[in-house]
């Protein structure tokens, strides 16, 4: 597993999406040529959760007058409440995320609307890849991303909830380290770190919702589905 040099870019010019728009066919159009395209086989796009809902029609109406009235939601969107304080709920989603408010967001939507995350993520990015194989004529990964927390560590990063074409995990057990010694644990969340990357330029605030990555391993490329990065109820020792 080596990288030595990744190129990331953010792309312009997508514009306000909406429910039934066909989100691969957008991104495919705009990525044709300079400064966001052409797009290259091994190329990775990362788009974000916020514009798949919006295409997949997963915004609901909440009272814009009450700032906890998606709450309801969040009980409704969750498997399990893991903790509460406060206004504050974690929650398992059906997905098996473990997250805030199920994942619901409210930033970045039209007020009076929250955003429930896809049904599918991987099924999201299964079609926006395909769309762009047939378009393109080249082999894409795809991430999906969104925002979460982490146990243990302030601050937010940007990880995958859904993937398709590109490892999700690479698995380095079994393999030496630099020193020859075996590796037996090391299990690298590549999706994750991708994503976390692509956030980068695409900024909380900047409007730019797709991200490009080139030059990432090519021995990453192959059949996948974020249950790669979900970790096994039997494996966990905090639950």
């Amino acid at each position: 597993m080596k990288v030595n040099r990744l190129t990331i870019w953010g792309v312009e010019g997508i514009g306000e999406i909406s429910a039934n728009d066909q989100l691969g066919d957008v991104i495919a159009d705009i990525c044709r040529q300079e400064p966001n395209g052409p797009l290259l086989d091994n190329d990775v796009l990362v788009v974000t959760q916020k514009i798949v809902s919006k295409a997949e029609g997963r915004l609901v109406p909440i009272d814009a007058s009450d700032p906890l009235s998606h709450k309801q939601l969040v009980e409704q969107e969750a498997v399990r409440i893991v903790r509460r304080r406060g206004d504050l709920i974690i929650t398992e989603t059906k997905h098996g995320f473990i997250c805030a408010n199920s994942g619901i967001d409210l930033s970045n939507i039209e007020r009076g609307y929250a955003a429930l995350l896809p049904i599918d993520s991987d099924k999201s990015a299964r079609r926006i890849r395909d769309i762009i194989r047939v378009k393109h004529g080249v082999n894409v990964g795809v991430i999906v991303s969104d925002t979460f927390g982490r146990p243990w560590r302030k601050g937010l990063t940007d990880v995958a909830i859904g993937i398709a074409g590109v490892a999700g995990v690479v698995d380095l057990r079994g393999t030496p380290d630099s020193l020859g010694r075996i590796m037996q644990v090391t299990e690298v969340a590549v999706a994750d770190e991708l994503a976390s990357a692509a956030e980068l330029v695409m900024g909380k605030s900047s409007g730019i919702p797709v991200a490009v990555i080139r030059g990432v391993d090519a021995d990453w490329f192959r059949d996948s589905k974020i249950s790669e990065l979900v970790r096994p109820p039997q494996e966990d020792l905090f639950r």
